[in-house]
Parts: C-alpha cells; sequence; structure tokens
C-alpha cells in the first residue's frame, strides 16, 4: 500500500481499534467520490470513526443528527427574508461541507431522507429554484442501527443504491475490546494530524482514474453482476450502477496498492461491501436465514476470473 494510504489507515488506529478493513474502505469512497452507509449496533463507535476520518482528512465537517422532526429545509437550507434590506436572502444548511455524518439516518422521515439524493448523486442542491453546486471533495457517511425498528424508516432501494459500501460495523473481538480498555485507562494522547489535504485528494482521484481496467476484468465484474440477477433467491439484483461501482472501486484498490492495473482481486475484495446492499432476497429465503452477503459470496465462489 502506498505510504500516504498506510498513513491513513495507522492513525485511525490510533483511535479505533479492529476498523482496517472499514478504514481502508472509506479511503476508497473519497477516491471514488463514494458514499458509505455504517450499520451497526449502538455503541460499536460508528460515530466516532466518522469523526475520525474527518480529522485524518483536512476539509470541513458538519454532523447532521437525523429525528423524526428533521425537516429538508434543515439539511440543504431556504431563503431568509432580511426586513431591513427588503429583500430575501440564501441560507446555506450543513449540507454545504466536504464530509456529511448523518447520524442514524433511518429515523428521519423518506421525505427528509430524499434530501439528501440529489447532492449525494449530482454533487448539488436546489433551494427555492435555484442550483448551487457543492465543494469537492464532497462525501455523506450515513450511519444506522438495526437493532431498532420502532421510530425508523428504512431506506428504500433508490436511496441505498447511491451508498457505495455498505459496511457492517461489529462488536469488537476479545483482544480488540482488551486494546480499547487500555486505551481509555491510559488516557493516551492520539495526537491526530491530517493525512490528506483537499487538493491532495483531487489529484488523487484524477490518478485513480488512470488506472488500467482489461478486457477479462470487465468480463469480471460483468459476470458477478449477471450471475446475481439470474440467481433464484434473489428478488431484485444489482443495477448498472452496481457494475460501474466495482469498476471505481478496482482502480482504487489497485492504485491504493501501488499499481497501475486492475487484477479480478482488487474487485472481488470490495465486492460484498459493494453489493450486499443493491440486492432483495425473496421472502421465502428471507425466511430461512439467507442474507445478501451470504448470496454475494457464494456467486463470488462461483464466478472464476478470466
Amino acid at each position: 500500500m502506498i505510504k500516504k494510504f498506510e498513513e491513513f489507515v495507522e492513525g485511525s488506529g490510533k483511535v479505533l481499534v479492529g476498523f482496517e478493513e472499514v478504514s481502508e474502505s472509506l479511503i476508497a469512497a473519497l477516491l471514488c467520490r463514494g458514499h458509505v452507509l455504517l450499520e451497526g449496533p449502538p455503541g460499536v463507535a460508528k460515530t466516532t470513526l466518522a469523526k475520525t476520518f474527518a480529522k485524518l482528512v483536512n476539509a470541513g465537517f458538519k454532523r447532521i443528527q437525523f429525528t423524526p422532526d428533521l425537516l429538508p429545509t434543515d439539511i440543504i437550507g431556504t431563503m431568509m427574508f432580511n426586513p431591513k434590506t427588503g429583500e430575501f436572502r440564501v441560507r446555506k444548511g450543513p449540507i454545504f461541507t466536504n464530509i456529511i455524518l448523518a447520524d442514524e439516518i433511518n429515523r428521519a422521515s423518506p421525505k427528509t431522507q430524499s434530501a439528501l439524493l440529489e447532492a449525494m448523486e449530482e454533487r448539488q442542491v436546489t433551494i427555492e429554484g435555484t442550483t448551487y453546486q457543492l465543494e469537492a471533495p464532497f462525501i455523506v457517511i450515513a450511519t444506522q442501527n438495526p437493532v431498532e425498528q420502532e421510530g425508523t424508516y428504512p431506506l428504500p432501494e433508490a436511496q441505498l443504491d447511491r451508498f457505495l459500501f455498505k459496511l457492517e460495523v461489529n462488536y469488537p473481538k476479545k483482544e480488540h475490546e482488551k486494546e480499547i480498555i487500555k486505551k481509555l485507562v491510559a488516557k493516551a494522547d492520539t495526537g491526530l494530524k491530517p493525512v490528506f489535504s483537499k487538493q491532495e485528494i483531487l489529484k488523487l482521484r484524477k490518478e485513480a482514474e488512470k488506472v488500467y481496467v482489461s478486457e477479462n476484468v470487465m468480463e469480471y465484474i460483468a459476470s458477478i453482476v449477471n450471475a446475481l440477477r439470474e440467481n433464484p433467491v434473489v428478488a431484485w439484483g444489482p443495477s448498472p450502477r452496481a457494475s460501474i461501482a466495482l469498476t471505481n472501486v478496482g482502480r482504487a484498490a489497485a492504485f491504493m496498492d501501488g499499481r497501475n492495473y486492475v487484477k479480478p482481486g482488487d474487485v472481488k475484495k470490495y465486492a460484498v461491501r459493494i453489493l450486499r446492499h443493491r440486492i432483495g432476497i425473496k421472502p421465502e429465503n428471507e425466511i430461512e436465514g439467507v442474507t445478501t452477503a451470504q448470496v454475494v459470496s457464494d456467486v463470488l465462489a462461483e464466478v472464476d476470473a478470466v
């Protein structure tokens, strides 16, 4: 891995223990202009993870706590009347930054959730008919708790598809739990310093886009996506956006590894994280305990790289 990316993973390790895979995914998402959904039970450091990421990237950061009474205008902004001038002026919302933490996104109403759609896809927002571009880089890191169902609104497929990764943040292993306690007792100063600037991220993105994707890798990606669509337990399969995501992340993975070409292993490494939220399982199979991650893993085992 290129030194800068190693520094990023090591930096996150000063605060968080056992999150190397998640840290790699976050930086890959930033290189791919993607967004990340973190799912896990309460207290497993989902919010801390997002805050640590923001500290390691020297860019603007804002947290939005999603609640049932949150309105779209609370996110994107609105027009305010100035009685002194007799004119309306724009009051921009917290979405006008580089890194957004959408905390407990599934607690807000669907109308409020949809306020993020234009920003996530188009990197722009519209306030009272006027469109405003968002500054690059722009990434949404959303968290949700899968345990509590009361008072939550599941994200619709259209919005889930806009997240590059869905990362499951689970309880730490025993040895990691012990290390967390040690850090707490020692009150160690993490001394986190930014690893990347905004300008560096934009430059690295352009470099990653130059990574070569062979015909064989394209065939491998198409085979994975097609196999999922034809799988008998899958109710609805991944869209072409999934193929694009696999390609872009494959490039980012190769670039982070210091290569100028993509290997099938680059795609396979991140495939579950990219595809688990882009397919649906038929109800009769879901009752039997079949999960999307399991189906994707089975397909990856069956599809051979050309």
